[in-house]
C-alpha cells in the first residue's frame, strides 16, 4: 500500500478498548467522509480483538485500521501471538513494530523489530518502526547514537520508503505529559532522514517520520509544524474521536 506524500497521523490504542468503543472508529470514520478531520491520512492501531469488525464498519472510507505488534513467523506454534498475515486478513493494513512499551516489558531487541518490519511488508501491511531513547540516554547526551543505533539495527535495508514508516517516541515522553522542546524534536527527525538516506540503496528522505510522545490537541499545532515532522503516532488521546480529531484538524 503505498501512501501519498501527505502527512499521516496513527492512533495507538494500546490495551484499551472493547467492542462497544467501536462507536469511536466510527465517529472517526464519519468525520473523515464529511471532511471534518483535517487534509491529513488517519489510521488507528486497536488491540487484535477489534480490528476485523474495525475495518468492517470502515470499508470504503478512508481511515485506515491497524494493529500494535506481529511475529516474525507466518504461521505456527506460537500460543497468544498474532502474525502479519492474520492482520492484514482481518484488515489491517498498518502495524506498529518496535513500540518502546514491546522492547521494554518484552526485551524485544533492535534485531527483532527489524524482522517483524520485513514479516510485516512480506505480508502487505505497512511498518510504523518505532525508535527512542529514555530519560537516563537523554540525560547523558546519548540520544543520537541510541537513535542511530536503533535505525541502522530496526529499519530493513529492503525497506521500501513509500510503504515504511518511522515514528521517533523519545520513551520519556510516552503517556507523561511531557515533551521536547521543538528544536529538539526538530534535531531528532532531521537526523533520521540523514540516517535512512545514507542507510537505504533507495534512500530514506521520503520515509515519514511521525512524533510521539503525549501528542494531544493542545500542543500538536506546535509538534506538527517542526521540520521533519511528518505526522504523529498518539497514544492515550487517540481513544476519543473528539480528542484525535483535535490533532488532526490542525493540518487544515
Amino acid at each position: 500500500m503505498a501512501f501519498s506524500s501527505r502527512p499521516i497521523v496513527i492512533g495507538n490504542w494500546k490495551m484499551n478498548g472493547l467492542a462497544a468503543s467501536l462507536d469511536q472508529v466510527e465517529a472517526v470514520r464519519d468525520a473523515i467522509a464529511k471532511g471534518q478531520a483535517g487534509r491529513c491520512e488517519t489510521g488507528l492501531c486497536l488491540p487484535a480483538t477489534l480490528i476485523a469488525a474495525a475495518a468492517a464498519r470502515v470499508e470504503g472510507s478512508r481511515l485506515m485500521i491497524g494493529g500494535q505488534d506481529c511475529h516474525v513467523a507466518s504461521h505456527g506454534a506460537h500460543t497468544g501471538d498474532i502474525a502479519a498475515a492474520m492482520l492484514k486478513d482481518a484488515g489491517a493494513t498498518l502495524v506498529i513494530v518496535g513500540h518502546s512499551e514491546r522492547r521494554a516489558d518484552h526485551g524485544e531487541t533492535d534485531m527483532l523489530v527489524n524482522q517483524k518490519a520485513q514479516a510485516a511488508a512480506l505480508a502487505g501491511l505497512t511498518p510504523v518502526i518505532c525508535v527512542g531513547e529514555t530519560r537516563a540516554e537523554r540525560d547523558a547526551g546519548e540520544t543520537l547514537r541510541v537513535i542511530g543505533r536503533q535505525i541502522d539495527e530496526s529499519v530493513p535495508r529492503s525497506t521500501d520508503p513509500k510503504t515504511t514508516i518511522v515514528a521517533y517516541e523519545p520513551v520519556w515522553a510516552i503517556g507523561t505529559g511531557l515533551t521536547p522542546t521543538a528544536a529538539d524534536v526538530a534535531e531528532v527527525h532531521a537526523f533520521i532522514h540523514r540516517r535512512l538516506d545514507s542507510l537505504l540503496p533507495s534512500g530514506g528522505t521520503t520515509i515519514r517520520i511521525l512524533y510521539g510522545g503525549s501528542v494531544k490537541a493542545s500542543n500538536a499545532a506546535e509538534l506538527l509544524a517542526i521540520d521533519h515532522v511528518d505526522g504523529a503516532l498518539v497514544g492515550g488521546a487517540s481513544l476519543k474521536a473528539a480528542d484525535l480529531l483535535g490533532i488532526t484538524s490542525v493540518y487544515r
